[in-house]
């Protein structure tokens, strides 16, 4: 910045130099030279610090980017990804949201994963990340081969039945029934965080349920409404339509306290069973991107979701946002991995 400001000053002292000795042809050219430094500099810096981040963005208008959702369309993770990728699209050239689905999470995220590392494939990265590694069926997939560019929201489990279901009116009615019955409960895949959450519960309370897996947990939503299942573990956010238009009911859910948009239902813990569990989602990409990029994408994004349109949508379909910058979301992976390590070996559901 120095040698800018003083090749400026010699600009300025040879321009009124050139004034003496010359015609007003010669300051104005000589002038019009200092401007244009003057305003090439000034888009340099505005292109830099138009928000205060210093990271330079510019770029990813003449670029396209692929974001990964490793799980069916329709579910909480693909809409809240195509909420924060269109709040973020004034960024790009274009961008796109592509729904690869399959072992819990893990076929979309290893492909996210073997990406080429430039930035363009960002992956909607999930909780399973740490789960099917402490499952051991995460197929070679491992939290170390992406680079966390954020998180992004966190939710807790919400167990939830039908609404025309009138042997459940309460957690404890639930609990009773399935400490003598088997009551299939629907998640969104083996080793996935509802899968857990529930074995959770069953382990804590001595309740049997046959475990049903699905990718994603729209399919699990979608035959509780057909009454094809007893009950689901996953996210309010995921069914909270449903239970608004009456169809289906939460009983309660895995948090250290009450949902505010739901006050009347109750926590397990306040039911005398201590189990407190959820999942998170963010942004990640291939472990081998340049940190200059992982930062350029930490800014766009970071700021879309706190855009109004963002922060309308996750209100309004009952999610949380919870942003967290890539190291320590990557400490939050870790973390979570032991555990659910941990977890899995005492329900004894490792996969040798």
């Amino acid at each position: 910045m120095k040698k800018r400001v003083l090749s400026l000053a010699l600009a300025a002292a040879m321009a009124a130099s050139l004034t003496a000795c010359s015609g007003n042809s010669t300051t104005t050219e000589t002038t019009a030279a200092v401007e244009e430094t003057k305003a090439a500099e000034n888009a340099n810096t505005e292109s830099k610090e138009a928000d205060g981040s210093g990271v330079d963005v510019s770029d990813w208008k003449n670029k396209t980017v692929t974001c990964i959702v490793p799980y069916d369309a329709g579910g909480g993770t693909d809409t809240v990804m195509r909420a924060l990728a269109d709040a973020a699209k004034g960024s790009f050239k274009n961008i796109s949201v592509e729904n690869r689905s399959g072992g819990g999470g893990a076929t979309g995220m290893l492909a996210g994963a073997n990406a080429t590392a430039d930035g363009t494939t960002v992956t909607m990265i999930t909780v399973e990340l740490a789960t099917l590694e402490a499952m051991g069926t995460n197929a070679g997939l491992t939290y170390s081969m992406f680079k966390p560019i954020m998180m992004v929201n966190s939710a807790c489990s919400a167990i939830t039945v039908n609404a025309k279901d009138d042997r459940f009116n309460t957690i404890e009615d639930f609990i009773n029934y399935a400490k003598e019955n088997e009551v299939s409960m629907g998640n969104s895949g083996n080793g996935a965080i509802w899968h857990l959450a529930a074995a959770g519960l069953a382990k804590e309370t001595g309740a049997k349920f046959k475990h049903v897996a699905y990718d994603g947990a729209a399919g699990a939503i979608t035959d509780l409404l057909g009454e094809h299942i007893d009950a689901v573990a996953v996210s309010y956010a995921e069914v909270a339509n449903y239970v608004e238009s009456g169809d289906l009911k939460v009983l309660a859910v895995m948090n250290d306290k009450r949902l505010d948009t739901i006050p009347d239902v109750p926590t397990c813990k306040e039911a005398g069973y201590n189990v407190v569990l959820g999942t998170w989602r963010g942004l990640g990409v291939p472990a081998g991107t340049p940190d200059e990029v992982v930062d350029q994408l930490y800014q766009i994004f970071s700021d879309a979701a706190q855009s109004d349109a963002f922060v309308d949508f996750m209100n309004k379909s009952n999610n949380v946002i919870d942003i967290m910058d890539g190291p320590s979301f990557e400490d939050r992976i870790i973390a979570d991995l032991e555990t659910y390590k941990t977890l899995v070996t005492d329900l004894g559901l490792k996969i040798q």
